[in-house]
């Protein structure tokens, strides 16, 4: 599970494939901030059958709205082959990511959320 941030402007938000990416965080194991990521691809219109190896933009409100559920623990708990488990110890490393997308969108940078496994 990555985030990436890109200086193109996106196409769409979900389902896009830019040309360039630099990788902005890194969670392995951490199922339920899968789980959010995937709502979010659904309610932003993402179709795929399966949540693997597609692309979701990040707003600011998106942002917003991420930090707001960690800090509540208020992922959705998600399970699934290789998944694992997400026990907690994740938040330190969510919240980083939360102040280094926020930089990265005041930067002028699309950040996006991809699963590859």
């Amino acid at each position: 599970m990555y985030a990436f941030t890109t200086a193109e402007a996106v196409e769409a938000d979900v389902d896009f494939t830019p040309k360039t990416a630099t990788e902005l965080a890194y969670w392995r194991k951490h199922p339920n901030l899968h789980g959010w990521m995937e709502q979010l691809y659904r309610a932003k219109g993402g179709e795929a059958e399966c949540f693997n190896c597609v692309n979701v933009a990040l707003t600011a409100e998106d942002i917003d709205r991420l930090e707001a559920d960690i800090r509540a623990d208020a992922l959705p708990f998600t399970e699934g082959f290789f998944f694992g488990e997400s026990d907690g110890s994740e938040v330190e490393d969510d919240l980083t990511f939360i102040t280094n997308a926020r930089a990265a969108l005041a930067d002028g940078k699309t950040v996006f959320y991809s699963s590859w496994w």
